[in-house]
């Protein structure tokens, strides 16, 4: 059969938006999903999700998974309840991740009533996916029917996550997934890009900048050093995966290193506990110091006290822990979880510290906090913050501004355009024109629903 020589793409979800990314392939009777997230904002999963997908699941060859946050994968089993039957594809990280993703997801979304979930969240749907799910290493080459081949290479966001490599009809097309912040304090750099025709790239942070590496950490240790001295409480809304794990090794350093004071510190998220027991798992993925350190003997997801809270009431026995004290939980966006029960009993003392350290979307309460809102409603009480609220960008898991054009810079010669998504419209619109001004590149801002062609 000869190739067709053009491919669709439709921006299903996705584009104009940081969350929900789900993209549909189409060319030459092959159709391919990139990813199916969740999209969220003020509620973990908005109503949206809830609408029939915009294509036949059935008819669905592949979905290839980028990596395992919940705005990437969070829609699988929905996929799955409307009869998708073809094959899952990442790498073997990202497989072991997503099955304690969904299975935490799925016992958020099955208590929503309104939209029947519980019928779509099953752990029947769970395990079917599962059983879908083939993993390729970086590296290592897929060819599939038609003409196409499929690869991975590291993005260095979180571990497992990959940029996907697509190749056909000699011409080369990359969907990034997210970008790591590299150099990350465990992860591989991302890998650099080469001879790409297409780029379909986020732009989370595409209108500014993040504190350097040595910035965040000293950052992070003046914050930990004047809420001691305070004698407060220092909360952080933490990501369960990726930021939950560089926080507890930055700290350990911190500790190992006399830069702080010891003091009680919990790690108060079931999902990250489980979460950093995959991460002992495959250190093999750690950049060269990281590896260096573990080999060295040290432990560093542990210290003097660490405590990780799974239980509910050793969460609720936190409150009776003297100060000074420092607690990480759940959710990165205090959009759900544990950090609300600490917001709620933590915010209104002037002693204490909120620390924001990674993207807040709009309409959730961090963003709320970020913006210096200083009455919230939180699990149905009026919170008065009274407590000092610190961000370090430093922390994000993504690229910023300066190194997203650094990166697409390697490919400036050959790339014919490249598409922002995952971005608020201000930030890919703002980084579409610092790419034409730098690099003179093509670089568009798709909205939700589009559908483009592009040459191969």
């Amino acid at each position: 059969m000869e190739n067709d020589k053009k491919l669709k793409v439709t921006f299903c979800s996705g584009a104009g938006t940081v969350t929900g990314a789900n993209f549909l392939i189409e060319g030459n009777d092959k159709k391919f999903l990139i990813d199916c997230g969740l999209i969220q904002g003020e509620k973990l999963a908005e109503d949206l999700n809830w609408e029939k997908f915009p294509y036949d699941c059935s008819k669905i060859d592949i979905l290839f998974i980028t990596h395992a946050h919940i705005d990437h994968i969070g829609r699988i089993p929905k996929l799955i309840s409307e009869g998708f039957n073809g094959k899952i594809i990442s790498t073997i990280p990202t497989k072991e991740i997503t099955e304690v993703m969904l299975a935490d997801t799925a016992h958020l979304l099955a208590k929503d009533k309104e939209h029947n979930l519980a019928e779509i969240y099953t752990a029947e749907n769970i395990k079917k996916a599962l059983d879908l799910w083939e993993t390729l290493e970086y590296g290592q080459k897929l060819n599939v029917d038609h003409g196409f081949q499929f690869s991975y290479k590291d993005s260095g966001h979180i571990l497992g996550s990959g940029m996907l490599e697509i190749i056909y009809n000699n011409k080369k097309i990359v969907f990034t997934g997210d970008l790591g912040n590299s150099p990350s304090p465990l992860l591989r750099d991302t890998e650099k890009l080469t001879g790409v025709d297409y780029l379909f790239m986020e732009s989370c942070y595409g209108d500014r900048n993040h504190e350097d590496r040595d910035t965040r950490k000293n950052r992070l240790q003046e914050v930990i050093n004047q809420n001691y001295n305070r004698k407060g409480t220092l909360i952080i809304p933490t990501f369960s995966l990726e930021r939950t794990q560089e926080l507890l090794y930055e700290i350990d350093t911190l500790i190992e290193g006399k830069q702080i004071q010891q003091m009680p510190i919990f790690l108060d998220s079931p999902l990250a506990i489980k979460l950093t027991a995959i991460y002992r798992k495959y250190e093999k993925y750690f950049n060269p110091t990281a590896t260096r350190i573990i080999k060295g003997g040290d432990d560093i997801f542990d210290f003097i006290g660490l405590k990780m809270t799974n239980e509910t009431e050793e969460s609720k026995a936190i409150l009776n822990v003297p100060d000074p004290k420092i607690i990480m939980a759940g959710s990165g966006m205090s959009n759900g979880g544990r950090i609300l029960h600490h917001e709620k009993n933590y915010l209104p003392n002037a002693n204490n510290t909120i620390l924001l350290i990674g993207y807040q979307s709009v309409g959730t309460l961090g963003r709320s906090i970020e913006n210096g809102t200083k009455k919230l409603h939180i699990m149905g009480e009026d919170v008065h913050v009274k407590a000092h609220v610190e961000m370090i960008s430093g922390y994000s898991g993504h690229k910023d501004s300066d190194h997203l054009v650094e990166f697409v810079e390697d490919v400036a010669k050959t790339v014919k355009k490249v598409f922002l998504l995952m971005g608020e419209p201000k930030a890919s619109m703002f980084l579409a024109q610092k790419l034409k001004d730098n690099l003179d590149i093509d670089a568009y801002v798709p909205t939700g629903g589009e559908t483009i062609t592009i040459d191969c």
